[in-house]
């Protein structure tokens, strides 16, 4: 019996891998209507962290229509960006081209849509949708590092809303774009206040 236990606890201790949550790393975002600084470095770090880690890999992205309500066009503060279907809203080819496992690499499974309302600013991505109907918030781990673009917003707002949930949240600094510096570093130390690790280097 005592054997039976320990072969269920590693089952699910195997099962339990920590997530890897990577935030709108999209054209808009690293070279387009609103490229964020360090946008092309934070890809790159964490395509080499998924490279090199067993982690389940978590993709979220902007989805908006054009009559967004965020959209300055449209009474908002940001201009057009990552309208659905558009090369805006695609995500960096590097997660495809360069992640060695497939299942890390984006599909439909893995990618969770937020912004679709014209009337809600969504920039957490805990409620984000897959084309299976599974929100963000259904399937990541109790513990997930988040990376992607931008920290002081999207990033900040989707880290609050998992330790809200009562999940864990490991930062990954290198693996962060951002809009500005002052603001990036706020961020970081709002987070870190409210017991998120933050990983440096």
């Amino acid at each position: 019996m005592a054997d039976r236990k320990i072969v269920s606890f590693y089952l699910q201790e195997a099962h339990h891998m920590d997530d890897l949550i990577i935030v709108d790393c999209q054209y808009d975002f690293i070279d387009g209507t609103l490229a964020c600084a360090h946008s092309h470095e934070a890809v790159a770090w964490l395509v080499d962290f998924i490279n090199t880690r067993e982690v389940r890999v978590l993709y979220t992205s902007d989805w908006h229509s054009e009559t967004n309500g965020s959209f300055k066009k449209n009474g908002g503060i940001w201009p057009i960006h990552c309208v659905a279907g558009s090369e805006g809203a695609a995500l960096s080819p590097s997660f495809a081209r360069d992640i060695k496992r497939p299942s890390n690499r984006p599909s439909k499974e893995n990618l969770f849509l937020k912004g679709l309302r014209d009337d809600v600013e969504e920039y957490s991505a805990f409620h984000g949708m897959n084309a299976e109907g599974k929100a963000l918030h259904d399937v990541a781990s109790s513990h997930a590092y988040v990376g992607g673009i931008a920290s002081e917003y999207c990033v900040k707002e989707t880290v609050l809303s998992l330790l809200q949930s009562g999940r864990s949240v490991t930062l990954l600094v290198p693996g962060l774009g951002w809009v500005a510096e002052e603001d990036h570093k706020k961020a970081l130390t709002e987070l870190k206040d409210l017991g998120v690790e933050l990983v440096e280097a």
